[in-house]
């Protein structure tokens, strides 16, 4: 089985000149979006008007999880995300895990992971408060042009939100619920790597092993004992470290080692959407940071939901796109942790599940 080499970034920019930067660079910018975003939530509402006219530009563009989608300008910005979110949170604190920086082409990008935790006081995207302590998963792209944010792409995991606060809109998980771990033994947020080699080598890793994922024995093969025989001897196996884990959206779960990985989340999908393109319009985002990397693409999985075995709903063969990011450490050769928010919510919207309105019924 045969691994393609193509390019996986966005069509029709693949001669744009590519972009580099430093590694003190890249830490001054990642040390610049972490201080905006911070000053942002630690100083509320009170100074949210300064806060973001210095942190983004005016036209800045919004790509965000459903219910919010897509939207321009930092007043939209202000009204549909922030204003809202503090106000919901008043006591909103952000921690990091995870920021990842570089360049990808000609755009300088930072991504992060990140927990916003505060009280859930009043009512957010129509989820009712519980007026207890609840942890955001935030997955966060920014790219930044002259000292600001031009466009942003964000991912906070709702329906772990609403298991939080006791209600479970979905099928129960296959994999493990909860909030995401740090990465193994090593500080995600304030390393700084010199050697620019290693950084391209943790990206070169991911993309090699993603374009695996095109090799698709499930069009041959019925019997889940088979495929999942031929998927823990896929070439994928070669790049997953033996204790590795893979941190899915809430609605999939968290599941660790390949096996636990093919079980709970590879099998199902690859069943479900047998008829799908991983690269229709091709990442967006593609860095690598010291031993970590990140890729993304906003609709760039384009495929047909053909069966109920990914998350139990009734497949009517529709068509559905997928907003997805992936960030990666690389330790000891392999990929060890991959975290991937996906806006599961988006999916089930386009096959007629309507997440948000059924928890007011």
């Amino acid at each position: 089985m045969q691994i393609e080499q193509f390019d996986t970034g966005l069509k029709g920019q693949e001669k744009v000149e590519k972009l580099v930067i430093t590694p003190n660079e890249n830490y001054k910018y990642k040390q610049l979006v972490r201080g905006y975003l911070s000053k942002i939530v630690n100083e509320g509402i009170s100074k949210l008007d300064e806060n973001l006219e210095n942190t983004f530009s005016k036209n800045v563009r919004l790509n965000c999880f459903y219910p919010l989608n897509e939207f321009s300008g930092i007043e939209k910005y202000k009204e549909k995300f922030w204003k809202p979110l503090l106000n919901s949170f008043p006591d909103l604190e952000r921690r990091e895990q995870l920021v990842i920086g570089g360049t990808f082409r000609d755009k300088i990008q930072i991504g992060s992971i990140s927990i916003l935790s505060g009280i859930f006081k009043n009512s957010w995207l129509g989820i009712k408060p519980n007026n207890k302590m609840v942890n955001l998963k935030c997955c966060e792209i920014h790219e930044i042009k002259n000292n600001k944010i031009i466009e942003s792409y964000i991912l906070i995991d709702l329906i772990d939100l609403l298991i939080q606060t006791g209600e479970n809109p979905l099928n129960t998980s296959r994999g493990s619920e909860g909030n995401w771990l740090n990465p193994i033994n090593t500080d995600g947020v304030n390393f700084f790597e010199k050697n620019m080699e290693i950084s391209q080598a943790s990206l070169e890793q991911s993309l090699i092993m993603q374009r695996s994922l095109n090799i698709k024995p499930e069009l041959e093969i019925s019997s889940d004992t088979e495929l999942k025989e031929k998927l823990l001897n896929h070439p994928q196996s070669d790049y997953w470290h033996n204790k590795m884990i893979w941190y899915g959206p809430s609605g999939i779960g968290t599941a660790r080692s390949l096996e636990g990985f093919v079980d709970n989340h590879q099998l199902p999908f690859r069943k479900t959407f047998k008829e799908r393109n991983y690269w229709k319009l091709g990442h967006y985002c593609e860095l690598g940071d010291g031993k970590f990397s990140l890729t993304a693409g906003w609709n760039s999985i384009q495929a047909v939901y053909g069966s109920d075995d990914w998350l139990g709903y009734k497949s009517e063969n529709q068509k559905v796109t997928m907003r997805v990011m992936d960030f990666y450490h690389h330790d000891e050769g392999k990929i060890r942790e991959n975290w991937v928010p996906i806006d599961i919510i988006h999916i089930l919207k386009q096959i007629g599940v309507d997440v948000l309105k059924n928890i007011k019924n």
